[in-house]
């Protein structure tokens, strides 16, 4: 049955990659329904790609690895990378890490991409894409610092930005969206191009 909710219009079922309940309450914001099946996919070192190639061909993996699993259905994939000075900054590997990367982050500017990939699981046809962010954080303090890394040991750059006005951060530049986890401009627009097919 052909499914018919605000601009979505397919016969085709969403499914989201990933586990990451940010995203998954960012994506109710398109109001499409869709399912959630975490790829579980081992994210590799990113050797010589650029950051923003890193995130869109993590993004593609995992949504080809949940394609493979449903056999129909589009997949939406999803990576979220954090850079600072050129090196990314993935999830700490321990408080202390965690620790070090906030001492870096604050005070300072740094971008955030987010690589997403759609692929249709019954024909393989896929794109991709990624969006970057400008973000600048306030200055913390030890205090600060040593609880935001506590509650982040899970989160690329050991933080997170909520979905409304974040005292954490003093700037962002692009889309806000993306800082937390999803780019709601893009999905939708990768969405429009699958859409009748």
């Amino acid at each position: 049955m052909r499914v018919r909710h605000g601009f979505w219009r397919t016969k085709q079922s969403l499914i989201l990659a990933s586990a990451s309940p940010r995203r998954e309450e960012l994506l109710k914001q398109l109001k499409i329904p869709f399912r959630v099946i975490p790829s579980r996919l081992f994210e590799p070192p990113p050797n010589l790609m650029s950051p923003a190639e890193y995130a869109r061909k993590l993004a593609l993996a995992k949504a080809r690895l949940v394609a493979k699993k449903v056999g129909e259905g589009l997949v939406l994939g999803a990576d979220t990378i954090v850079v600072h000075r050129g090196e990314i900054l993935g999830k700490p590997t321990d408080l202390r890490h965690a620790i070090a990367m906030l001492t870096r982050l604050q005070g300072s500017t740094h971008r955030v991409i987010t690589g997403v990939a759609l692929v249709d699981a019954a024909t393989a046809k896929e794109k991709s894409a990624r969006a970057v962010s400008a973000v600048t954080m306030r200055r913390l303090t030890v205090k600060e610092i040593a609880a935001l890394a506590r509650k982040n040991l899970d989160k690329a750059g050991a933080y997170a930005v909520q979905e409304k006005k974040d005292a954490l951060v003093t700037r962002v530049r692009g889309s806000y969206s993306n800082v937390v986890g999803l780019p709601l401009s893009l999905v939708k627009a990768l969405l429009l191009s699958f859409r009748g097919r």
